[in-house]
């Protein structure tokens, strides 16, 4: 019986490793803005860690038209563009998807999307920008690995309300 346990016990820490992995959840709050013409906003959503290396989580675009035409927009993301944008071929199956309207928008990023992150200092950037509008960049710092329960926010003042990041596992 003794056996048994240890036996159980072993499996079970082999299991118990997959499982430790954390998965962040993202809200990115689009505000509701007073003006005449209003455009849902082109948004980029990165990580940046110590070396300064970007990786893209989400880019939101006009994906759905035929020509291709909202990719060329996409330049007007000037920050993601320059950290990672340029260099994907999109639209990318996981990343790329459509504009969103005003109100919280919540996503989830698991390990896999994540990838392998070294412990240290990171930094999730959510920047927007709109047709005949504004361009904002929000910046919310958070350590790697994560404790459990984490919470790390940050405002805009025009383009973007609240980011605000947690881990769970």
């Amino acid at each position: 019986m003794i056996v048994k346990h240890r036996f159980l016990l072993a499996g079970s820490a082999l299991v118990a490793s997959p499982a430790a992995a954390q998965t962040m959840d993202v809200t990115v709050t689009v505000p509701r803005l007073p003006v005449a013409e209003y455009h849902k906003p082109y948004v980029g959503i990165w990580i940046e860690g110590p070396d300064r290396k970007a990786k893209t989580l989400s880019a939101w675009y006009d994906v759905d038209n035929a020509k291709g035409e909202g990719e060329k927009w996409l330049v007007d993301v000037r920050q993601w563009w320059r950290a990672s944008g340029r260099a994907l071929d999109l639209p990318l199956n996981g990343v790329s998807g459509a504009t969103r309207g005003p109100g919280p928008q919540k996503l989830s990023y698991t390990p896999r999307q994540l990838g392998q992150l070294a412990p240290g200092q990171y930094t999730l950037l959510v920047e927007a920008a709109r047709e005949v509008g504004g361009r904002e960049v929000v910046r919310v710092p958070f350590s790697w690995p994560p404790k459990p329960g984490q919470t790390a926010s940050a405002s805009g003042r025009t383009e973007l309300g609240t980011v605000t990041a947690s881990f769970r596992r």
